[in-house]
């Protein structure tokens, strides 16, 4: 067994993961690559096990200014897609399991559940819950918190949209078998590693029933929501800094070490950020320029780390309305825009890279001399610009109306905005640029209050059948294009269940074949993340990261220095 997996103990029965478990696994083609664990054990009997530092002897005390984005369109976790939410609440939460912090989150190790059981035929999973645990309210926590927490995500409430609900799309029923003991039971197996990695995604953050219950299951207003996490809110200045402090009465003993955590409203990309990490103003900084990490990389006493973001940047067009109704014009949107062009753009403000429909980095992706080849992704983007003016014609839009340009409020999305209107003036089309912070652009967005829009949406895993289902699937949770193909869903629906690899990967094929002819989306761009922080931070281990949104609790941060 991998010497990096969760504990130190034995297992129940079974030292590795292995028969059906493996068959599963290996069916679906998931290596423990990006968004995936390392292998998962069955049953595994954690009740020993307890986090602490990757360090001997971590120093307690002090407190940690981290510069991320702190604009938060609303306080509901579950609810958010943004960096906004899960950078700075995280800590005040913790998770079912878990992606452990000290292996860059490859390993899934026990949270509020300490031991589970996995049935042979991958349809039951049975988690047993720590006891003793306390919200910060005081309230106790019990298996009707988990229930009442992924009930939630699985089957949202009318009027609620949670983008991880596709994960648990199998899930047929929850039980609590008792006040410790809580059932998950699925209507046909899934991968170990699909449903153990959606179960420890950092979104998934454990509310308790009273809370929700009192808040009639929408928490969008709630500044300060109790969680059961190893720091909690001490105050809060909108748009300047969220200030949390220890939680005395945290569960995993001698656990955080920090006294406390600043989070500064710095963001991504951005100057600010980069100056606050150089001055020396914040002792983290999360998502910086390219120019920054490159002085920051020779600069004694800083470190640095890149890694892959789980994010698409897209230009949603809205399907509810004229013209894009009309997937010849959508097609012709997919064509105008010049993508290593706008990668060009923003090259010195933001660390992106091209990409079609899928993960351009994952085994999934095709492969990107072929995807070069293809209209839309060439460096001379006359054929299918060509191309696109014939599809207008044909569709009656060679004079089409001016557009709603939503773009959010972030330099990089900004100067995309400006490039993309420049393209789309060029062959007659006007767009008015309306730029928006999160909380209108989620809002609208949803709503479809826009013809277009730039921005940002995230998932969980690289495998298709997340985001497959949650981005461009019919009524997913951000399809904002609100497209709609039946051949598609049908086609996902086959993806979620085959088992044989070939046939699976045909299978996905089949389905980015058929949106580069009826895109739901415009894929502008894929990220990698820059961090820097100073060699005196400690208790973490960002270099094989995938995406900013698993690894976010701070329980293991330490500072060295007096």
């Amino acid at each position: 067994m991998n010497s990096r997996h969760p504990a130190h103990t034995a297992w129940s029965r079974r030292d590795v993961l292995r028969g059906g478990a493996a068959a599963l696994m290996g069916a679906y083609g998931l290596a423990p690559r990006y968004g995936l664990a390392a292998d998962v054990p069955l049953e595994y009997d954690g009740s020993k096990f307890q986090m602490a530092a990757p360090e001997p002897n971590p120093k307690r005390g002090g407190v940690m200014r981290y510069g991320i984005l702190n604009r938060p369109p609303h306080f509901d976790v579950h609810q958010s897609g943004t960096v906004g939410n899960i950078g700075t609440q995280g800590c005040m939460f913790d998770n079912l399991i878990r992606r452990d912090p000290r292996d860059s989150g490859r390993t899934i190790v026990p949270d509020l559940a300490h031991s589970w059981e996995i049935a042979e035929d991958g349809k039951t999973y049975t988690f047993h819950l720590r006891q003793g645990v306390q919200f910060h309210d005081g309230s106790d926590f019990t298996s009707a918190d988990i229930k009442a927490t992924f009930d939630r995500i699985a089957k949202p409430p009318a009027g609620i949209n949670i983008p991880r609900t596709p994960l648990f799309r199998a899930i047929s029923e929850i039980n609590a078998r008792d006040k410790y003991t809580v059932e998950f039971k699925l209507a046909a197996p899934r991968s170990v590693n699909f449903m153990m990695s959606a179960f420890a995604s950092g979104w998934n953050v454990i509310f308790s029933k009273k809370t929700l219950e009192e808040n009639n299951y929408d928490l969008r207003r709630v500044l300060n929501i109790p969680g059961t996490g190893p720091f909690k809110t001490q105050r809060r200045v909108e748009n300047e800094v969220w200030v949390m402090e220890r939680n005395p009465n945290y569960w995993n003993k001698g656990l955080p070490y920090l006294d406390g955590i600043e989070f500064y409203n710095l963001l991504p990309f951005s100057p600010e950020l980069g100056s606050a990490i150089l001055s020396g103003r914040v002792d983290y900084a999360r998502a910086l320029d390219p120019a920054t990490a490159r002085k920051a990389a020779t600069t004694p006493g800083l470190s640095t780390a890149k890694f892959y973001q789980s994010v698409i940047h897209a230009t949603w067009m809205n399907a509810k309305r004229q013209p894009f109704d009309d997937p010849r014009v959508r097609r012709a949107m997919h064509l105008l825009l010049d993508k290593p062009a706008l990668v060009d753009v923003v090259k010195d403000v933001s660390p992106l890279m091209t990409g079609g429909f899928i993960y351009p980095f994952s085994e999934f992706a095709t492969p990107k001399d072929q995807l070069v080849k293809r209209l839309g992704y060439q460096e001379d983007s006359g054929a299918a610009i060509k191309e696109a003016k014939s599809l207008l014609a044909a569709a009656g839009q060679s004079n089409m109306r001016p557009l709603d340009f939503m773009v959010r409020d972030l330099n990089h999305h900004k100067l995309f905005g400006q490039a993309i209107q420049a393209m789309l003036r060029e062959v007659g089309i006007q767009s008015n640029l309306r730029t928006v912070v999160e909380s209108v652009w989620f809002g609208d967005a949803i709503a479809g209050n826009y013809d277009l829009a730039i921005g940002a949406i995230v998932s969980t895993l690289l495998d298709p059948s997340d985001y497959f289902n949650a981005w461009y699937r019919t009524g997913g949770p951000q399809n904002y294009s609100f497209w709609h193909n039946a051949e598609f869903d049908k086609l996902v629906d086959q993806i979620d269940v085959e088992t044989d690899t070939g046939k699976r990967m045909a299978l996905i094929r089949q389905a980015e074949d058929l949106m580069e002819q009826d895109p739901p989306l415009v894929p502008v761009a894929w990220e990698y993340i820059l961090d820097v922080w100073y060699n005196y931070v400690k208790g973490h281990n960002p270099k094989d990261y995938f995406g900013v949104y698993d690894v976010v609790r701070f329980d293991t941060f330490w500072l060295d220095k007096a």
